[in-house]
């Protein structure tokens, strides 16, 4: 048996939403992934919210790292944010 996935995508799921922000929570058995968009006026707008069990966000990070790596190796080093990410305050759901 192949480890292989294929993936189907409508065409607006595969139009993608832009993120300037991830906001991170969990649970004992979950992960929130809240990502958004920061408007000017610095207001947030969650744009959408990904809920996952704790191994699945380890294999994410693990995943996200490696492709990071990949990236910067072919491409060079990412910059940082300048000021660090941001901290979002206020109400959230």
């Amino acid at each position: 048996m192949s480890n292989e996935l294929r993936l189907d995508i409508d065409k607006e799921t595969a139009k993608g939403q832009y993120s300037n922000l991830a906001v991170f929570s969990h649970t004992p058995t979950e992960f929130f992934l809240d990502f958004a968009l920061v408007q000017p006026q610095g207001v947030a707008q969650v744009v959408a919210r990904i809920v996952t069990s704790p191994q699945h966000a380890k294999a994410l990070m693990r995943s996200l790292a490696e492709n990071i790596g990949k990236y910067e190796a072919q491409y060079g080093p990412i910059p940082d944010l300048p000021g660090g990410p941001l901290k979002p305050s206020g109400p959230q759901a």
